[in-house]
C-alpha cells in the first residue's frame, strides 16, 4: 500500500518511524529510499520503503509474512493490502500530522 504524507512535518523522519516503533534498516543506494522494519526481528512484520519528494513522504507499506524461503532470493510472502495493512496506514498518518 502506498501512503503520500504531505509535510511540513514537526520531527525528521527517522524519529517520526522510531516513534511509531519502526527500526532503520538502511538506505537503498540506487533509489535512496530509507528501509524501516516492524519489529526489528521475527514475522510477521511490517515492511515500509520510505522516499522524500517535493516535501512529502512516499511510503510504501507491506507486511512480511515470512523470510524468504532461498537464500540468495529476496521473493517473500507479503500482504499489500487488507485490513491489518490499512490500520497500519492508519496509525501511521496520524502519527506523522
Amino acid at each position: 500500500m502506498t501512503i503520500i504524507l504531505k509535510g511540513p512535518f514537526k520531527k525528521n523522519t527517522r524519529n517520526i518511524f522510531r516513534d511509531l516503533g519502526y527500526f532503520f534498516y538502511k538506505q537503498d543506494i540506487d533509489t535512496q529510499e530509507l528501509i524501516f522494519f516492524r519489529p526489528a526481528q521475527g514475522y510477521p512484520r511490517f515492511h515500509i520503503y520510505l522516499k522524500e519528494m517535493n516535501g512529502e513522504l512516499v511510503v510504501n507499506l507491506h507486511l512480511d509474512q515470512k523470510r524468504p524461503v532461498y537464500s540468495q532470493s529476496h521473493a517473500h510472502q507479503a500482504e499489500y493490502d487488507g485490513s491489518l495493512i490499512e490500520q497500519e496506514a492508519e496509525r501511521i498518518k496520524t502519527a506523522a500530522l
